[in-house]
């Protein structure tokens, strides 16, 4: 940034064609690349998409005066805004190596084949990962638990995998936005000046609304569609399950555990990384024959076999062996290497990012919009629009978050509008459409850690397009729009000096 400073007068301001250049090239590789591959767009082709439209942006930034030098700290600085966000992911990946060689992830599997009906799966779903979401804070630690073994009791039973993931999804998100424990929660009054439980109490006006509707949608969903045939008899699951592992309640001990500290408030990355271990010890402790087939290295004294076998499992993921390949298939997952793909996206989606916000096309594009709204619903409407436009561009929610509630900030003051207004607008967009965009941080680790590619899951998501809709709806009505009270103290705002990444999932 001082480089730049100082030769501050050779640096031209962006056009507004400048900042379309690369937005338009990164619009159309992205449909180019869904065009050609499909659903396997994710497993690469968005990656080049994403890094090629980053440099097509430091480019046009160059040709206004900015040095490649300085171009590139940006990217750097733009991809260690996210680098908390990876950390998870791959201990994430870590987690559900070692769940599915404990058993945990084949428990909840086998309990739930045994007690949930077909009929009324999806509601269910949606409704305990919103209950786990409540008791976590976290729409990525219930995906990455609770989620990924609902998505093996849909494949079980012969459920869509698809809808499975829509209603992890949105129960998830549900129980993310309407829990003081959450990050984005605490964050997004924070910034403007607003407290976490008056924010909770706005955001419920649109949020219970839309959970309910989902719910009542995923009901008679479950009601109406066929169940297509598993790949194999329930009843064999349950007696391939029973032979394989030591089903037993203590196999939950490490979603108890984490729950616990999810409760405790421990940070998301320290949280996960005690659930797996959690996970490896329950593994050697009641699934050592699992382990030991596993690390298949009779060289080894068991205790270094069980060792190599845990090791495995964090590293690379578990290889389920019963014999019974659709059981292979459902048990068989995770590792850390599991999720580079993921991170790969999220390089991409970050140094394109970097590049458009250091170089001023996200502010060039926004700033005439600002001026020409006039109405409150048009200006809630613009603030959500802006929170998903960055999502789509910057490719992370938490600067889709603070960005939008920085930006508008005064401009709402000036119209008597209460932050909290701002706050309610900016959660309404920028939380809920983060996993709805494939290259995005939250897509990107949805689809990696559920084994559902975006693309597939992304209509089912019905809560999330409920609460962004309900929320537009509600500002052009004039509905939950608080006015600002001049003998009202407002909380201090941290203005300039909130941090972009303040928190993590």
């Amino acid at each position: 940034m001082d480089i730049e400073r100082s030769a501050e007068t050779k640096i031209r301001p962006p056009s507004t064609l400048d900042a379309l250049i690369p937005l338009g090239f990164m619009i159309g590789l992205l449909a180019l690349s869904i065009v050609m591959f499909g659903i396997e767009a994710s497993l690469g082709p968005l990656q080049v998409a994403l890094f090629m439209s980053a440099v097509v942006a430091g480019v046009v930034a160059h040709k206004n005066g900015h040095t490649w030098d300085v171009l590139g700290q940006e990217i750097v600085k733009g991809i260690s805004l996210a680098m908390s966000a990876i950390m998870i992911l791959l201990m994430v990946g870590a987690l559900i190596g070692v769940w599915q060689m404990s058993g945990t992830i084949a428990t909840i599997v086998y309990y739930g084949i045994k007690y949930i009906n077909p009929s009324w799966f999806y509601l269910a779903v949606a409704l305990i990962t919103g209950l786990v979401g409540l008791v976590t804070g976290s729409s990525w630690t219930t995906a990455a638990t609770i989620g990924v073994a609902f998505i093996g009791i849909s494949r079980a039973i012969g459920a869509d995998p698809a809808i499975t993931a829509g209603a992890i999804i949105s129960g998830a998100y549900f129980g993310d936005k309407m829990t003081p424990l959450s990050e984005t929660t605490i964050l997004t009054p924070q910034i403007v000046g607003s407290n976490v439980y008056a924010h909770i109490r706005s955001l419920s006006k649109a949020t219970v609304p839309a959970y309910l509707i989902t719910l009542a949608i995923f009901f008679l969903i479950g009601k109406n569609q066929e169940i297509s045939a598993p790949p194999v008899d329930t009843a064999q699951v349950l007696a391939v399950l029973d032979s394989a592992y030591y089903i037993s309640l203590w196999n939950l001990l490490p979603m108890l555990v984490l729950v616990l500290l999810g409760l405790r408030k421990y940070p998301a990355f320290l949280s996960i990384l005690i659930g797996a271990l959690t996970g490896a010890l329950v593994a050697v402790v009641l699934q050592p024959q699992v382990v030991l087939q596993f690390a298949n290295d009779p060289a080894l004294s068991a205790p270094l076999a069980l060792l190599k076998g845990v090791w495995m499992a964090m590293a690379n993921g578990f290889i389920s062996s019963t014999g019974v390949a659709p059981v292979d298939q459902l048990f068989t997952g995770g590792g850390m290497s599991s999720m580079l793909l993921t991170v790969w996206l999220i390089l991409g989606a970050m140094s394109f990012g970097a590049v458009m916000d250091f170089a001023g096309f996200n502010k060039r594009l926004i700033d005439p919009v600002i001026g020409r709204v006039k109405s409150v619903g048009s200006t809630i409407a613009t603030v959500m629009l802006t929170s998903v436009g960055l999502n789509i561009v910057a490719g992370d929610q938490y600067i889709a978050i603070v960005l939008p509630a920085r930006m508008f900030m005064v401009e709402f003051r000036k119209r008597g509008i209460h932050p909290e207004t701002l706050a309610t607008a900016v959660e309404n967009a920028g939380t809920v459409t983060s996993p709805l965009i494939p290259w995005n941080s939250c897509g990107a680790y949805m689809s990696a850690a559920l084994g559902v590619s975006t693309f597939v899951y992304f209509p089912y998501c019905i809560f999330n397009f409920l609460n962004f809709f309900l929320g537009l709806i509600y500002g052009f009505a004039g509905i939950n729009i608080q006015r600002l009270d001049p003998t009202e103290p407002l909380a201090a705002t941290p203005g300039e000096t909130a941090s972009l990444v303040a928190q993590e999932k």
